[in-house]
């Protein structure tokens, strides 16, 4: 099923109860990382997100390569629309627009819903000179109602207020249970901020790939999610250990008072000391006492019912997050299912960790 932008655009105003947005967009083409204080910008918006600061720019472009394309409009020197999107050129998947690769979201900022419209009119004209295949936006659904999603996630959020004996009492027992086993078994975690501590994340990262039949993503881009984001003070490595032993890991970002956990892993041979649960019961606490008042699970693809499970486990509540592709060709909103990767997981399962990891250097350039 496709739905025309022009359909789509009378329908947001109708929504809106308007004929055209209540001040005339003058969007410009901005680079971030030529504005010192973007990052202050982004956290005066109502929903600011780690995805749209400067760190994740230099993040992505440094790691990959992607031309950053940011269309966006201050007021009175405050940011009220934004729309970061960066540059895929592939001769595997195509030439496009992605907001933003290896984001979990990052929805448009947006002052007033009646500007979506003339914002998409920019993108749209953007992408035509460009010559882009397609226009990927992650997350959105406020603006995009009446478009069909090109594929969805689940987001799970555990809110941090309260205190923290009600957040251990949401969780189901057997988490609890569980934690407090790890303990007894005298597993041990660290919070670090540390290129050593990326290093052994990676080691493990490798490892669960490999069991998940997935390449890793290439060391550079966790060394410069070391560089650009926990060495800045908006992530951390939490590490657990027993015996001198790592035993799982994980990796998250925080930004003003919202945090998200973006990787974790283990070796599936300490399962039974439970140090997965200790990772992220650990991780809670520490954000709760340094003023965070959410954590984002994380996106979940539908068809993962045992990660899905994992996540409601920890008192959370589970949304969706649609994926929206405006293709320029049709010059529509295209559907289509998430799709499977099952052939390519037994092939991934049988490789060598060396070759895993050649084959993640290869491959995710072109995939964002």
């Amino acid at each position: 099923m496709q739905v025309a932008f022009d359909t789509l655009k009378e329908s947001l105003r109708a929504q809106a109860g308007m004929k055209r947005a209540s001040f005339e967009l003058q969007l410009e083409e901005m680079n971030p990382l030529a504005i010192s204080n973007w990052n202050e910008h982004i956290l005066s918006t109502p929903r600011p997100s780690i995805f749209h600061t400067q760190n994740w720019l230099r993040v992505l472009k440094e790691s990959y390569g992607y031309r950053p394309y940011y269309l966006a409009y201050f007021e009175k020197g405050r940011l009220v629309v934004l729309m970061p999107i960066m540059e895929i050129r592939s001769w595997i998947t195509g030439t496009r627009g992605v907001s933003l690769p290896f984001s979990d979201y990052c929805e448009p900022i947006i002052a007033e819903k009646a500007c979506f419209p003339e914002l998409f009119d920019n993108v749209v004209g953007m992408a035509r000179q460009c010559k882009w295949k397609f226009i990927e936006i992650r997350g959105g659904d406020e603006w995009l109602r009446s478009a069909v999603p090109w594929s969805w996630y689940y987001r799970h959020i555990l809110s941090l207020k309260g205190d923290e004996s009600e957040i251990f009492g949401r969780l189901r027992s057997n988490y609890r249970a569980k934690i407090r086993k790890a303990l007894r078994n005298d597993v041990k975690t660290e919070i670090l901020q540390t290129p050593e501590a990326m290093t052994e994340y990676y080691r493990l990262h490798c490892l669960t790939r490999k069991g998940h039949g997935l390449p890793p993503q290439p060391i550079l881009f966790f060394k410069k999610i070391y560089e650009h984001i926990v060495s800045q003070n908006l992530g951390f490595v939490l590490l657990a250990s027993h015996r001198e032993k790592y035993l799982s890991g994980a990796v998250f970002f925080r930004f003003g008072k919202r945090a998200i956990y973006k990787f974790g892993a283990a070796d599936m041979r300490y399962q039974h000391l439970n140090p997965n649960y200790l990772v992220f019961w650990n991780a809670i606490q520490w954000l709760y006492r340094n003023g965070c008042n959410e954590l984002c699970f994380g996106k979940s693809a539908p068809g993962n019912q045992g990660l899905i499970q994992f996540k409601d486990g920890w008192g959370t509540e589970k949304y969706r997050i649609n994926y929206f592709r405006y293709e320029l060709k049709t010059a529509s909103f295209a559907q289509n299912a998430n799709q499977s990767m099952e052939a390519g997981y037994h092939i991934f399962r049988k490789m060598p960790v060396s070759l895993l990891k050649m084959a993640g250097t290869l491959l995710y350039p072109h995939v964002g």
